[in-house]
C-alpha cells in the first residue's frame, strides 16, 4: 500500500489538474458564446446567397453555362476540403470528422477514383492527412478563435482552380456542424459541382438584369457563394470546437473530483491503519513490561 505522503502528493497533483480543467471549461464556455454569435451572424448571408444562386441555376441563360453548375458523369478525380481544429482537448470531435473523411476516401478508391486531393484547414486535419500519406495540395493553420475569409481563400482557390481547369471532377467539404451545445455532427457535403440539393429549390421564377453581362456577374457570384459555404463551415466548426471542449473539460473536472474523493478515502484508511499499528505496538510493549 502506498504511504500517506505519496497519497497526499497524488491528491495535490489531481487538485492542480482539476483547477486547470475547470479554468479551461470556463474559458471554453466564454468563447463558445462568441463563436455561436459569429456563426449565427453569418447564416443570413449564407442563406441569402444560396437562394440567389438557386435562382440563377434555375434561370434560363442561353448563351452561358457556368462550370460550377455543370453535371459530371463518372467521378474519377476528387478533391476534399477537411476542416478541423488547431488544438486538441475537445473530445472526439476531430476523430469523428477525420474518420468520416477517411472512410469516404476509401469508398472513392473502391469505386475507381484515380486521384484524391486534400485541402486541410486546421492543424489536426493536416497532421492526420500527412500521416496517412494523402496528397495535401493546400493548407491553412493557426486560424485563431475568429475565422477570417482572407486566410481561407488561398487553400479554397486551389481546389476551385483545379475544378475549373478540369483536373477534378468533384470537390467535397468535410466539417463538424453545430447542432447544440451537447451535440455536434460530422458532415460531408458536395461543394462542386453545385447540385440542386445543395442549392435548394428556388421560390418561384426569378429573372435578373445583368450589368455588365451575365458571365461576369455569375462568375463572381458563384465564387463568392463557394467561399461563403467554406466560411460558414469554419464558423460552424469553431462553435462546435468550443462546445466540445467545454463538455470535455467539465467531464475531466468531474472525473478529477471523483479521483480526489477515492484518493482521500484511501488516505484516510492508510492513516487509520498506521494509527492502529502504532497503538498495537504501544499496547504490546506495555504488556511486555
Amino acid at each position: 500500500m502506498a504511504s500517506g505522503k505519496e497519497i497526499r502528493s497524488k491528491i495535490k497533483s489531481v487538485q492542480n489538474t482539476k483547477k486547470i480543467t475547470k479554468a479551461m471549461e470556463m474559458v471554453a464556455a466564454s468563447k463558445m458564446r462568441k463563436a455561436q454569435d459569429r456563426m449565427r451572424a453569418a447564416r443570413p448571408y449564407a442563406d441569402t446567397i444560396r437562394r440567389l444562386a438557386a435562382n440563377l441555376s434555375a434561370a434560363t441563360i442561353s448563351d452561358y453555362k457556368h462550370p460550377f453548375l455543370a453535371t459530371v458523369g463518372q467521378i474519377k478525380r476528387v478533391g476534399i476540403i477537411v476542416v478541423t481544429t488547431d488544438k486538441g482537448l475537445c473530445g472526439g470531435m476531430n476523430t469523428n470528422v477525420l474518420r468520416l473523411a477517411l472512410n469516404t476516401m476509401k469508398e472513392w478508391e473502391g469505386k475507381g477514383a484515380t486521384e484524391i486531393r486534400v485541402a486541410a484547414i486546421g492543424n489536426k486535419g493536416l497532421g492526420f492527412m500527412q500521416r496517412m500519406g494523402a496528397k495535401v495540395v493546400s493548407q491553412v493553420t493557426q486560424l485563431g478563435d475568429t475565422p477570417h475569409l482572407e486566410k481561407l481563400i488561398g487553400p479554397v482557390k486551389v481546389m476551385i482552380d483545379a475544378f475549373q481547369a478540369g483536373e477534378l471532377d468533384a470537390v467535397y467539404l468535410s466539417f463538424t456542424r453545430f447542432i447544440n451545445t451537447m451535440k455536434q455532427e460530422p458532415v460531408l457535403e458536395q461543394l462542386l459541382p453545385l447540385t440542386g440539393d445543395r442549392l435548394g429549390t428556388p421560390e418561384g421564377t426569378w429573372d435578373y438584369l445583368y450589368e455588365p453581362d451575365p458571365q461576369v456577374v455569375i462568375d463572381e457570384l458563384l465564387v463568392r457563394y463557394v467561399e461563403a459555404l467554406v466560411y460558414q463551415s469554419v464558423a460552424e466548426n469553431m462553435a462546435s470546437e468550443q462546445s466540445a471542449r467545454m463538455v470535455a473539460m467539465k467531464a475531466a473536472s468531474d472525473n478529477a473530483g471523483n479521483v480526489i474523493g477515492e484518493l482521500q478515502l484511501v488516505y484516510n484508511k492508510t492513516r487509520q491503519a498506521a494509527i492502529t499499528k502504532e497503538l498495537s505496538e504501544i499496547v504490546g510493549g506495555a504488556a511486555a513490561v
